[in-house]
């Protein structure tokens, strides 16, 4: 077990990724996190990376945390942990398998190839769930793994949870005009509004990536981020200026900005998002001053055009906004599972997760319907 990403080597923890992984399991972005001080035991995230070594060789790895909160988190227990308390059980601390603050699809154990994953998965999870037990943590929790590592992990007795984001497939669109004649034409002209208002406005859009980002990028990011997190109540700044600047400066071929500004080049407003091969993953939006539909401009139109453009299978936006749906974003089933040591909760947890998971399954199996998409391609 690692109480820092660190101790791990960034070559041979990279070496476990796979092209189309989220830029989130990356080792630069957990150092950015941890070395930040937005993942720290100060705020309540202690981390608690479980790795497998042959030799001095990294063959497996879990990202994981000792948690003393549910905040950041996104797949939401608070219900469970008042149920704990009405129980007399501690609910925290806890272990979280994933990352902070990455609502994000993405493998949560990491196998080197040609290694015998269901093996070295199983060590993992069985060094992890004895560890909070020794620990005395209330529950062991994998957050968004992807669908095949859930039902993995649900054949080693662990059950599943479902919950729902709203994501934007590509059924393979070659123009953003393929886009929109999926909707009917009062929804489309309503898009073309909105996405055409910035004009009117005096406000052009641009995304910068890679090897264009700067340190004024960082900076960028940074304000887009604590002036949309400052004006809500739904938790406190959590991450610091200092973690825009690491992850910035580790990995910018994974990072991207979408920037809205008038002719002068002042920046009005702007939305942080991650890439890879397959995926568009956004992550946060700020702005500086407000603008009627920027919002929408900025987090979903030009990124949906621009994803078209390069070929990318999903975008996925992050949590919460169901404003996504009526602009073609899906019901999209997310996974997590879950084990709880005490028997009595662990009873009530599961029943109320094979409810909800039916909810779930009831909208995202009707995905296209309820997104108001017509058949693609066209008959």
């Amino acid at each position: 077990m690692l109480e820092s990403i660190t101790d791990a080597p960034k070559s041979q923890w990279n070496a476990l990724l796979r092209p189309n992984d989220a830029p989130v399991l990356r080792h630069e972005w957990i150092h950015a996190m941890e070395a930040s001080g937005s993942a720290v035991e100060a705020r309540g995230w202690v981390a608690t990376h479980f790795t497998l070594w042959r030799g001095d060789t990294l063959v497996a790895a879990a990202p994981a945390f000792q948690k003393h909160h549910s905040m950041g988190e996104y797949v939401y227990d608070f219900g469970w942990a008042n149920a704990a308390q009405q129980l007399g059980v501690n609910y925290y601390p806890k272990l979280l398998v994933g990352l902070p603050l990455s609502p994000l699809t993405a493998r949560r154990f990491l196998v080197a190839p040609g290694e015998d994953e269901v093996k070295l998965r199983r060590a993992l999870l069985t060094a992890m769930t004895d560890f909070a037990e020794d620990e005395g943590c209330s529950s062991v929790h994998v957050l968004f793994p992807p669908e095949e590592e859930a039902a993995a992990l649900e054949a080693e007795g662990f059950f599943r949870r479902s919950t729902m984001q709203y994501h934007w497939q590509n059924p393979g669109y070659r123009t953003y005009d393929d886009y929109l004649s999926r909707f009917d034409s009062k929804r489309r002209n309503q898009f073309k509004r909105e996405r055409g208002a910035a004009a009117t406005q005096g406000l052009t859009l641009r995304t910068v990536r890679s090897h264009e980002l700067t340190k004024e990028h960082a900076q960028l990011a940074w304000r887009f981020y604590e002036a949309t997190a400052s004006r809500h109540s739904w938790g406190p700044v959590q991450l610091t200026r200092d973690f825009f600047h690491r992850a910035f400066a580790g990995m910018p071929d994974a990072i991207e900005l979408v920037v809205a500004q008038r002719g002068n080049g002042e920046v009005v407003a702007g939305a942080f998002n991650l890439f890879n091969t397959e995926r568009l993953f956004g992550r946060y939006w700020g702005c500086f001053e407000e603008f009627p539909f920027l919002h929408f401009h900025v987090c979903l139109y030009h990124s949906i055009d621009d994803a078209i453009g390069r070929g990318l299978k999903v975008f996925e936006p992050g949590a919460g906004g169901e404003h996504k749906i009526s602009r073609g974003f899906e019901p999209t089933e997310i996974h997590s599972v879950h084990r709880i040591f005490h028997k009595g909760l662990d009873r009530a947890v599961q029943d109320f997760c094979r409810r909800e998971r039916k909810q779930v399954a009831e909208v995202t199996g009707d995905s296209e319907r309820i997104a108001g998409l017509k058949p693609w391609p066209p008959p």
